[in-house]
């Protein structure tokens, strides 16, 4: 019988670190990275669907926002500048991760394949590319997250990327009006100690 590498593979990903050219005080994987990334993009869906009416499947979204990255496994993480510095090297990455991305999936049985097709790749229908615009807003707040983390703890090598990823947002927000909400509401939290976060006063 067949041995598939998936799976195996796919865990790899606490081995992928983000920001890497940046100075860290503390470094941060792709896998926790994708897990923050689940949460907000769900929670996202959630104010949508309670504040503004929506019908939002947070559950799809958190599942697209698990993989999102899964492809840097193969490419490494590519830092925002380097990526999106011309539209020829950002077409280019794009293609790279696609290839990737189909390098993963022959690491299934056929018959499972199709499942994470649709999960790694998206669909061309107004749902998924609704659902794949509020994974990447939920990854610019994970970002910012990252931005106030560091921060905090005395590291201004990231105080440039928190005001872009800040606007970038509010430029977001005008598409998914949840940001506002998140931003307003949760955001504020983050910079809070424990014993901050678990007082009930």
């Amino acid at each position: 019988m067949r041995n598939y590498n998936f799976f195996a593979t796919v865990s790899r990903m606490k081995y992928i670190h983000r920001w890497a050219l940046m100075r860290n005080s503390r470094a941060e994987d792709l896998s926790e990275h994708s897990l923050e990334v689940a949460m907000i993009v769900h929670a996202l869906c959630t104010i949508g669907n309670i504040r503004f009416g929506k019908q939002l499947n947070g559950e799809r979204a958190a599942l697209i926002a698990i993989y999102h990255d899964a492809s840097e496994i193969i490419t490494g993480d590519m830092p925002t500048p380097v990526k999106y510095f011309s539209d020829d090297i950002r077409m280019a990455y794009k293609d790279v991760e696609h290839l990737a991305e189909d390098r993963l999936l022959e690491g299934l049985p056929e018959d499972m394949r199709p499942v994470y097709e649709e999960i790694l790749k998206e669909k061309d229908t107004e749902e998924d590319r609704q659902l794949h615009l509020y994974v990447k807003a939920a990854d610019k707040l994970s970002a910012l997250i990252k931005c106030i983390e560091e921060e905090r703890a005395g590291n201004t090598e990231f105080r440039t990327a928190a005001v872009s990823t800040r606007d970038s947002l509010v430029e977001m927000s005008v598409d998914v009006p949840e940001i506002t909400v998140f931003l307003e509401e949760f955001l504020p939290s983050y910079g809070k100690t424990l014993d901050e976060l678990l007082s009930t006063r």
